[in-house]
């Protein structure tokens, strides 16, 4: 047998494990999973039927009972809106402009792109503005609307943007929206006082979404008024404000509430008897 011209090294065991050890080490990190986005509060489905449940529940309660409710299950404080975020319109007499819906959520940002340029001609710019409409800053949401919505919109609260306006918050009242909530402004307002859709809102605006933000997601949790919102939760809105009631806890609210407010009425009829005052909306 005829041995091999240079001789055979035996390398320990010990050595091999240490060698890979080092070529892990300078090998290039693979990014976490996390790099790519995640979202960790999930988003709850409910159905139809246990929607309209809630909201027969809540039907008639007005903004003070419903804190009141919330005190009653200790949440304090907890889901009321910044009182900047106040009602368009008031109806004092039947009080049209109050609305309980269950929120469906939708997030905007303000835009990182360049802005429609200028000199264009009139086709040329409503098509380059219509492109960004349709795949910027479109409203995938309007498939999630349905009897008793109410659509809560976290947008640029900084910026001139009018996200909604008079054509399109009649096209979610049409498809079962009963109120619309936002951390920024709307268009059109006189319009939109006329066609009375209640709106809560921070101020006006007048700029068109192209150019100034894009959709970011639909039904997932938002921030409204420095308040969670979750998709779900039950929105009550009048002249006082706005209140966010967890789903949670919606039952338990409504019924220490409705005690509130029907001896609240039990106490202001007896008053406006006495003064001989008729019965409005409010006592009834």
């Amino acid at each position: 047998m005829k041995l091999p011209d240079r001789p055979i090294v035996f390398v320990p065991a010990l050595v091999l494990a240490v060698a890979a050890l080092a070529s892990a080490q300078n090998a290039p990190a693979a990014d976490p999973p996390l790099r790519a986005g995640k979202g960790f509060i999930a988003t709850r489905v409910f159905s139809a039927e246990d929607d309209q449940k809630i909201l027969a529940a809540f039907a008639g309660l007005r903004v003070a009972d419903v804190t009141d409710g919330m005190d009653f299950v200790g949440l304090t404080n907890v889901g009321l809106m910044d009182p900047e975020i106040h009602s368009l319109w008031k109806d004092p007499k039947e009080f049209k402009h109050r609305f309980i819906g269950i929120a469906v959520t939708v997030r905007y940002v303000p835009t990182q792109r360049p802005a429609l340029p200028g000199g264009l001609g009139y086709e040329e710019f409503r098509a380059r503005e219509g492109r960004w409409y349709n795949e910027l800053s479109s409203e995938p949401f309007l498939e999630l609307l349905r009897p008793g919505s109410a659509l809560v919109i976290d947008d640029a609260p900084r910026a001139d943007v009018g996200s909604i306006g008079s054509n399109n918050i009649m096209g979610w009242k049409m498809r079962g929206c009963v109120g619309v909530v936002t951390d920024a402004t709307a268009r059109d307002t006189d319009e939109v006082i006329t066609e009375q859709l209640p709106l809560y809102l921070r101020k006006p605006g007048r700029g068109i979404r192209p150019g100034r933000n894009e959709i970011e997601s639909v039904n997932r949790p938002v921030v409204v008024g420095g308040v969670l919102v979750n998709p779900g939760d039950v929105i009550v809105a009048d002249g006082d404000g706005v209140v966010v009631v967890p789903r949670d806890v919606a039952l338990q609210v409504a019924a220490f509430a409705h005690k509130i407010l029907d001896g609240d009425k039990a106490g202001r009829r007896n008053i406006y008897k006495q003064l001989g005052l008729p019965e409005d909306a409010s006592v009834r």
